[in-house]
């Protein structure tokens, strides 16, 4: 596990780079050179709650350590910094925020090692910063002969070299470790029902410890309440409890007497617990590197272990909004996409979580749910060959959706500009959908061809399996993409049904209108054969109405709401429009209920996401047993009834969307409207 080399490195007076997962035994990196070294080590750790942990084992082992933070009377520092000083103890644990209470004692004492927990923390591009640690950068120079220890289980390429130049480390040495972690089976399951999975799953392993990890804390609470009721001995875990209970909770975890913990990201940093038997993620993950830190803390002694995540469309909604919000937006945005991408894939689930990481394989794992129900497989070489070709000739300095354009052979403004429309393969890929594209390549990525450097504009990088794909006849597995679109076929026969000319006429209507409005000839709007195609399909939904010819994505955007307004306003006393819409909706019910989700059932059905929510609402509404509340929280319902109030029962969402300041979605706009009409109509 490299340990041998990083301790040799920091007696040899080396600034250190640690890479180690999660269970690695990072601790006795620093443990044993503050023993050899003839001076002080200071441990810097965000984990104030584990500190008295980790100097309680050291002084069983009869090894002299203190730890000084923000918990302890003043009475209490001052005595741990005068040992400090009368050289009696060899390790000092403290957090960033607590390094000022050492400062007049730093004159006095000499420090032999600086070791810095969490070393991600002090980036941003990391999964977990935090600002106490920005500061720490000012060490190196404070003791520029001292050596710079930074150790961490979870970071990418971008964030290993922002650590370095965060922290000011000279030449650092790094030292990877091995991500493999085979013990770990690696499932993704559909949210549905995923309070009765969780119960069938650990009543199953009655004498088994395991973690729940939710999104929230009010989440941890009710799940923990309802593994109780289902006599589970299950307890909450977040930052809002009170420390004495949180402490206890951490206590009867590690020795046994809670077999399990619903708990926040918070929990299990740092806990030296070797027998947890499985960790299920209740939500998405903002991320890979902390979905890679939280399963770790299963099967710690090497025995098999399991872990699931659930994955569902409401997560993704609420994390990007989070991502949105947050500090470098942009790039947490595409890590979550990433965390998504994982969640989706058909293809080994190991391979992706080490090639994020820069650990590349060519075996499949054998012990995750794609391994053991794997997809079909087609030779995908040549597509492989094009997409990567692509990638180099672009110079590895463009993001995905620059590449499809280019294989594509696009002619828009971008492609000119760089005059890529030169290079020898643009256009290669012509007679590949665009969607298709998109989905190879993130094919390509998850199978450690390519890699995306997050920290700079999510440009796509070739990794070294490329070369042998491009150069050496290795060959490439492709799995089939799901098609999106409407096939032909379907829209020939609908368009042999009887015209009914009154639509027609009402459809010419409103394009008179907008032609006027817009001093632009009717046909400019649409031609009368787009409006014959409407008047015979009726599109009710964006999805329908982009397949109409002529209808493209900024006439869609431009007309679509208005024309498909009409068209729904004159289907309403129409029999067939009930009939439609009954058949509609109960499909949809009838794949929600099998357990699909929403992406799935677009996928299935060939309609977007919004579409379905919108079914979801109506027959919610209709009085079917649906559970809104995993796609719109009761925060977010009080907010839109609020808002109703105040703007007078609008009946179009925007309105809405604009008070709210854009911070609830338009489809929980609709669905917090479906939960609030039931509750007046049963009042």
């Amino acid at each position: 596990m490299n340990q041998e080399s990083i301790i040799n490195s920091i007696l040899s007076g080396q600034d250190t780079l640690a890479i180690m997962p999660t269970g690695g035994g990072k601790s006795i990196c620093f443990q044993l050179p503050a023993l050899l070294l003839p001076g002080i080590t200071i441990v810097i750790s965000p984990l104030i709650a584990l500190m008295k942990d980790q100097v309680d084992s050291l002084k069983a082992n009869g090894i002299q350590a203190c730890y000084i933070n923000s918990s302890q009377t003043d009475s209490e520092q001052e005595m741990h910094i005068q040992n400090l000083i009368d050289n009696k103890v060899k390790l000092v644990y403290v957090a960033p925020e607590s390094l000022s209470y050492l400062e007049n004692a730093f004159s006095q004492i000499t420090i032999s090692l600086i070791a810095i927990d969490e070393a991600h923390c002090i980036s941003s591009w990391g999964h977990d910063f935090r600002p106490a640690y920005t500061n720490l950068g000012y060490l190196k120079n404070r003791f520029p002969s001292t050596p710079i220890l930074a150790l961490t289980a979870t970071a990418d390429k971008a964030t290993r070299e922002d650590i370095s130049k965060q922290l000011n480390l000279k030449n650092a040495k790094t030292f990877i470790s091995s991500f493999d972690r085979k013990n770990l089976s690696l499932e993704v399951r559909p949210a549905l029902d995923r309070n009765k999975q969780i119960i069938d799953f650990i009543n199953k392993k009655p004498t088994e410890s395991g973690i729940v990890y939710c999104l929230s804390r009010k989440t941890t609470e009710e799940l923990s309440e309802r593994l109780q009721k289902a006599g589970i001995n299950a307890k909450p875990y977040h930052a809002g409890l009170d420390n004495v209970i949180r402490s206890k909770t951490q206590d009867e975890f590690i020795n046994d007497d809670c077999q399990v913990v619903c708990a926040t990201i918070a929990f299990g940093m740092g806990i030296d617990k070797s027998n947890v038997r499985w960790v299920i993620h209740y939500n998405l993950p903002k991320n890979i590197e902390g979905y890679y830190q939280e399963i770790g803390r299963a099967g710690r002694d090497g025995l098999p272990s399991e872990t699931i995540l659930f994955e569902s469309y409401g997560d993704v909604i609420q994390l990007q909004k989070f991502a949105s919000q947050g500090m470098n937006a942009e790039v947490q945005l595409a890590k979550l996409e990433r965390m998504k991408q994982y969640a989706d894939a058909l293809s080994c689930r190991r391979k992706i979580l080490l090639s994020y990481f820069g650990e590349l394989v060519t075996e499949n794992c054998g012990n995750c749910d794609i391994c053991k129900n794997p997809p079909d497989f087609f030779d995908g070489t040549i597509i492989a060959q094009k997409a990567l070709s692509a990638i180099m000739r672009l110079k590895e300095l463009e993001s995905l959706p620059v590449i499809v354009d280019f294989l594509r052979g696009s002619k828009n403004a971008y492609i000119f500009e760089k005059e890529y429309q030169n290079l020898k393969t643009y256009g290669i890929g012509h007679d590949i959908s665009w969607h298709d594209w998109n989905q190879y390549i993130i094919q390509l990525i998850n199978q450690g061809y390519c890699e995306i450097a997050f920290h700079q504009q999510n440009k796509i990088r070739l990794t070294s399996l490329a070369r042998e794909v491009l150069f050496e006849g290795e060959k490439v597995q492709l799995t089939t993409v799901k098609k999106v679109v409407v096939e032909k076929k379907e829209i020939k026969e609908t368009k042999l049904k009887t015209a009914v000319p009154s639509l027609f006429e009402t459809l010419k209507k409103v394009r008179y209108e907008i032609s006027k409005e817009e001093n632009v000839p009717a046909y400019v709007i649409f031609s009368d054969a787009a409006l014959r195609q409407m008047e015979n399909i009726r599109p009710m939904s964006d999805e329908e109405f982009i397949t109409i010819d002529g209808v493209g994505k900024a006439k869609l955007e431009k007309y679509g709401d208005v024309f498909i307004k009409t068209i729904i306003a004159f289907q309403k006393n129409k029999s067939t429009k009930t009939k439609k819409e009954a058949t509609t909706y109960n499909e949809t019910l009838l794949l929600f209920q099998s357990g699909l989700t929403v992406e799935e059932i677009a996928l299935k059905r060939k309609l977007g996401t919004g579409t379905i929510m919108s079914h979801l609402a109506k027959l919610y509404k209709d009085g079917k047993l649906i559970d809104l509340t995993s796609f719109v929280s009761k925060e977010e319902v009080s907010l839109v009834k609020a808002a109703q109030i105040k703007l007078e029962k609008p009946t179009l969402l925007k309105p809405f969307f604009d008070y709210l300041e854009e911070k609830v979605s338009y489809e929980k706009i609709r669905l917090a409207l479906a939960i609030i009409e039931k509750e007046n109509s049963n009042t």
